[in-house]
């Protein structure tokens, strides 16, 4: 069976004199339930909650097996490894803290690829191909960008992105970057260049798997293709940070993306009133850094004194001006996949909303 992989030729700003590159163009995005029903088609004696049970199974066997220091290898698919880095100054020196070296390696076979190649096909997208393309994702009750939330509306602008939910020429989906896929039902207006919706957010792993993708599929003509655009930015909800006006609040995940520990963690902080602020960490490439602060709930708003972050650690975060919040303590876990999250993810600047509570 051939099989359509999509690819879609762009500039490349990196490269002078002006070349080219080739970005992978999804048809879909499969979660846990998408797997499940295909296991089912190719093994009917499978149910979807078997299926899904054997996919939760496997999982467990495998980080079991690499807990315990295995290397794993499944025939003609992927091979599980650990790796580390780090440096002692020498041999005898205490081992790093093991967040702070090791890897968690995943490789397929050369078999498992060699069917890929074999069975797929390259189709190049078309650079002036008609496509639903998604430019802004604006949480309209909030007035900010990529900011999900299940009680606002969210405001979608872009190019071709009229369809018909009740006669089936198209859907909006928005699936979580670890688990979750939800098809999206509560719609306002729906125009080509605007889509007001009432987002359906699926549940991940953790409370910290907060980052959604959102694409939009469009069929244009009775017979024509269902075209696929997914929205560059990532969709990141609110995080609640609850207890923070008593002794030893519980600790709280955020900036994380599928990952299943989080990056950095809130452990406490001087609270004198329920509010709601944002945190951000902009990526200093010159100076190999992270700057971290609290803003307010206003783009161009008040914000708190920047702190200067290149390592793991616990450091303070000092509140802005009439804040409640007048510091919140944090603790970075995985300062390495923070710094790669935000460069690949978020364009050097990734902004998270919490709602902090005292009780």
């Amino acid at each position: 069976m051939s099989v359509v992989i999509r690819c879609k030729i762009e500039a490349n700003a990196l490269t002078v004199p002006q070349s080219y590159k080739l970005r992978f163009i999804p048809n879909n995005h499969l979660g846990t339930d998408e797997v499940a029903a295909g296991m089912t088609a190719i093994n009917p004696a499978l149910t979807p909650d078997l299926a899904k049970s054997a996919i939760s199974a496997l999982m467990q066997t495998l980080q079991q097996g690499l807990i315990n220091g295995d290397h794993i290898t499944l025939d003609d698919s992927f091979s599980f490894s650990l790796s580390f880095t780090g440096r002692l100054d020498a041999p005898d020196d205490p081992l790093p803290p093991i967040a702070d070296c090791l890897h968690v390696q995943v490789h397929p076979t050369a078999n498992f690829v060699k069917k890929i190649h074999q069975q797929g096909r390259l189709e190049r997208v078309d650079m002036t191909e008609k496509l639903p393309l998604i430019t802004q994702a604006e949480n309209a009750t909030l007035r900010l960008n990529d900011v999900l939330a299940s009680t606002d509306i969210l405001q979608l602008t872009g190019e071709n992105l009229d369809f018909d939910p009740q006669l089936g020429t198209g859907e909006c989906v928005i699936s979580g970057t670890r688990s979750g896929r939800a098809v999206q039902t509560q719609f306002g207006t729906i125009t080509s260049s605007g889509i007001s919706l009432i987002p359906t957010i699926p549940a991940q792993e953790e409370p910290w798997n907060n980052e959604y993708n959102l694409s939009l599929s469009v069929r244009y003509t009775e017979h024509g293709t269902l075209r696929t655009g997914t929205y560059r930015r990532k969709l990141r909800t609110p995080l609640t940070l609850s207890s923070f006006g008593q002794p030893n609040p519980p600790e709280v995940g955020i900036l994380t993306d599928k990952a299943a520990a989080p990056h950095v963690k809130v452990t406490g902080g001087a609270v004198s009133a329920d509010t709601r602020l944002r945190i951000q960490v902009v990526q200093d490439l010159p100076g190999n850094r992270l700057l971290f602060s609290l803003l307010d709930m206003r783009e161009d708003g008040a914000a708190g004194t920047t702190v200067s972050v290149t390592q793991n650690g616990a450091y303070v975060l000092n509140g802005f001006s009439n804040s409640p919040v007048s510091s919140l303590n944090i603790t970075i876990n995985d300062y390495a996949g923070l710094w790669s999250m935000i460069r690949s993810g978020y364009s050097g600047r990734l902004v998270e909303v919490l709602d902090v509570k005292t009780a």
